[in-house]
């Protein structure tokens, strides 16, 4: 599952009288409930089936060295999307950034599966996660405009159950088309089912919550000042990714100008103290950041170690994570629980550490002699606890905002779980690249050969380091009460 899972959007429309004792596949509900699930649906399928052929991607295309950046864009153009998406929601309705953003995935999917280079590859993904970042709020504008409250807890979790069958069919049916057909068509083949939910839901959509909430209101202003702040922190993760990943004297000055982006952006767009773990909010917007930074930084290498260092099929890589998507709905499942409320705290606390050991456990099957499947369990224990993690982040910032700053707080998570994605992802990047990681590919063609060449260095280089971050989210899950500091 994915740990950009989308949020609250800035502003909360009214929503139209409800149809007494409907539920959200009833009669009034059913068609529009049944597209924007298959909306989600798609993006978690591409989600699971893109990263199960991204390994032969990057060998193919000569851009190992550059894989990470095939994740972080994503993350980076989504930055600046779900602003605007908001914005632009609040101003016109969803159905436009809705319609764009589905239109723009399906257009970064099609760059990427024809790309006959890294960069263009990357590039791609770029206009993917733009793309995917409009959709995700315009989603959920549509359910704060067209279901009552009664029913968005229904919808959410359905919501979430749409990751759990990607997660297991979506790297099998990846896998399979990457070795009979080449990745290309994984790529390629994903944009032909955007026609279905555009069908379904569109139409719906427009019919329950399009257009501004208050026609005769006069139109809402672009916050430009938001929109900027959205545009230095996607622009400046985007250069500091390139100084990670070129690792030159040179690279420090791409690498300076992306800090001065990043730290005026951050201030502005996430709540006071986040980065100093100040008690309550701050240190839950902390937390989103530190567990999905982790562990989705960690687990983008995954495959591509399973692949290159002990020769496993894509198939079989990408389906050694399959068994995750059923126990991190197992942990969204138990912090949901009315009784586990006393104890959230504990859960999280608990959660972290098994994100950090499975984390850590990962890179134990670059030794020969231990079992790939012991992988496939620890990771599902990391799963588990990501599970508990993520899903109380989202109670707890609820719990803890106004009314009036749910909007504004909610989008500081999403946020700062997209920004901890692409720092540590860049990171661990230029670690990986640093160990040889770029020459990951031609070691596994070697060994195809016959060869005996292997860079298991630059893959607990990247593991390591993460299993320490998510340790320290452990910290901060102690910190989520928000009892007044001393001074």
């Amino acid at each position: 599952m994915s740990a950009l899972e989308p949020r609250v959007p800035e502003k909360t429309a009214p929503v139209p009288p409800p149809p007494s004792g409907a539920g959200i596949l009833g009669p009034a509900y059913r068609t529009l409930s049944i597209g924007i699930i298959s909306v989600i649906f798609l993006i978690a399928f591409e989600a699971t089936a893109v990263g199960t052929a991204m390994p032969v991607a990057a060998r193919e295309l000569d851009g190992i060295g550059l894989y990470a950046f095939a994740f972080s864009a994503y993350f980076t153009t989504s930055l600046f999307g779900m602003v605007l998406s908001g914005q632009w929601a609040d101003r016109q309705g969803p159905l436009r950034p809705l319609t764009v953003g589905i239109a723009s995935f399906a257009t970064g999917l099609v760059v990427a599966g024809t790309a006959g280079a890294m960069w263009v590859f990357v590039i791609g993904r770029a206009i993917q996660g733009f793309g995917g970042g409009l959709v995700i709020v315009a989603l959920y504008v549509v359910v704060s405009r067209a279901y009552e409250e009664r029913l968005r807890p229904a919808i959410m979790a359905a919501f979430a159950a749409s990751w759990v069958v990607p997660s297991i069919v979506g790297p099998l049916a990846s896998g399979t088309v990457t070795e009979h057909l080449g990745w290309r068509w994984v790529f390629l083949g994903i944009p032909a089912l955007v026609v279905i939910p555009l069908v379904i839901a569109l139409p719906a959509i427009r019919r329950t919550a399009s257009g501004p909430v208050d026609p005769d209101a006069p139109p809402v202003a672009f916050d430009r000042r938001r929109i900027r702040l959205a545009f230095g922190i996607s622009v400046g993760a985007g250069l500091l990714q390139y100084a990670a990943q070129d690792l030159r004297w040179l690279s420090l000055l791409p690498g300076a100008a992306g800090v001065a982006l990043l730290a005026p952006a951050v201030r502005g767009l996430l709540p006071r103290g986040t980065y100093r773990a100040r008690r309550g909010l701050p240190s839950v917007v902390l937390l989103r950041g530190v567990a999905a930074g982790s562990f989705i930084a960690a687990e983008s290498f995954v495959p591509l170690m399973l692949v290159t260092q002990r020769g496993l099929s894509p198939t079989l890589a990408g389906f050694s994570l399959a068994l995750g998507g059923l126990t991190w709905a197992g942990g969204s499942w138990v912090q949901s629980k009315g009784r586990m409320a006393p104890y959230r705290e504990r859960l999280m606390v608990g959660g972290m550490v098994m994100v950090a050991f499975a984390i850590a456990a990962a890179p134990a099957v670059l030794i020969e002699s231990v079992p790939v499947w012991t992988l496939a369990l620890a990771w599902a224990v990391g799963c588990l606890g990501m599970g508990l993690v993520i899903g109380s982040t989202s109670v707890l910032l609820l719990k803890l905002s106004a009314p009036e700053e749910a909007g504004a707080n909610s989008a500081a998570l999403q946020i700062s779980d997209a920004l901890a994605n692409v720092v540590l992802l860049a990171g661990g990047g230029a670690a990986f690249a640093a160990l040889g990681g770029g020459a990951v590919g031609a070691a596994h063609s070697a060994a195809a050969k016959g060869a005996a060449a292997s860079h298991p260095a630059a893959f607990v280089v990247v593991f390591l380091p993460m299993a320490c971050v998510a340790l320290l989210g452990a910290w901060v899950a102690t910190r989520l009460d928000p009892a007044p500091e001393s001074g």
